[in-house]
């Protein structure tokens, strides 16, 4: 199968590449600019990652995270006809809730960023509806892993403290809180698995997540891990904050997906040793 992937050459772009190979596929590689008419008409189907992506600069720019996210979909969907369309989301789009959140739990998005995914999912969703495409969303809860640069995301940070280049992170609450967590090559497996499962004329939702754990678990495994403590700074919790986030991923499993990397210790390990790849033994000082 012919597949574009936009943002390809992104985080988790490379990794979705990598696995399309894999399994025989041939990827065509997309920048965040919208491939011309030609390009898309040449392949079997698109996966869709190119997006704007940070949460907290969303709320200073909502114009630009819905143009971006929705008005980049909607572009792309004018020009497919018959092919299929996998859609990168995000968990954000769920309202927050202490029961484990099924694709089919109500949502309420915390976010522009979210907002934006949550506009776009319906978009895709209807596109489908009227016959023009097979849509697939996959809802994706943090990512981590793979020699990850993003330090605004949790494990990434904690690691990166732990290396010594970056100077610690902030923690809100008594970190308890319990997250979704999940390894990049496990998304981009499900990227392929969503994809050869999905049809014209319809459309589904998978959650994709690995394990669950608490910010003080990520503190913990980095530490167990690295042999090397995390500075923190402790800060009082955000009003309102939800303490358990949980995800139900047995609709992807059904599939035959599994997660290669299941635990929290093979994730933060792999990010780890992927930082310095040829020590094997994660960044120094």
């Amino acid at each position: 199968m012919r597949v574009l992937v936009t943002g390809a050459t992104g985080y988790v772009g490379r990794e979705v590449v990598r696995e399309l190979r894999v399994h025989g596929h041939e990827p065509v590689a997309g920048s965040r600019r919208l491939a011309e008419p030609v390009e898309v008409e040449s392949v079997d189907a698109v996966i869709h990652l190119a997006a704007a992506a940070r949460v907290r600069e969303s709320f200073h720019d909502p114009v630009s995270y819905y143009e971006a996210n929705v008005g980049g979909t909607l572009d792309m969907l004018k020009v497919l006809k018959g092919q299929r369309f996998l859609f990168a989301s995000t968990g954000g789009v769920y309202r927050p809730s202490a029961a484990v959140l099924t694709e089919e739990s109500p949502l309420e998005p915390s976010s522009p960023y979210a907002a934006s995914k949550a506009a776009a999912e319906d978009l895709v969703a209807w596109t489908a509806r009227s016959g023009q495409i097979g849509a697939t969303t996959l809802r994706l809860f943090n990512v981590a892993g793979g020699g990850d640069t993003d330090t605004t995301r949790v494990i990434t940070r904690a690691v990166a403290c732990a290396a010594g280049t970056v100077p610690g992170m902030e923690v809100y609450g008594d970190g308890g809180a319990v997250r979704e967590f999940v390894h990049v090559r496990d998304v981009a497996a499900a990227f392929v698995v969503a994809l050869e499962a999905c049809e014209v004329g319809t459309s589904s939702v998978y959650n994709v997540s690995g394990t669950a754990a608490s910010v003080r678990d990520v503190l913990d495994a980095v530490e167990a891990v690295t042999g090397r403590a995390v500075d923190v700074t402790w800060k009082p919790a955000h009003p309102g904050e939800v303490r358990s986030l949980r995800a139900d991923t047995s609709r992807l499993r059904a599939l035959g997906w599994e997660p290669g990397f299941g635990s929290l210790e093979e994730i933060v390990r792999d990010q780890w040793l992927a930082s310095a790849p040829e020590s094997g033994r994660g960044p120094s000082r």
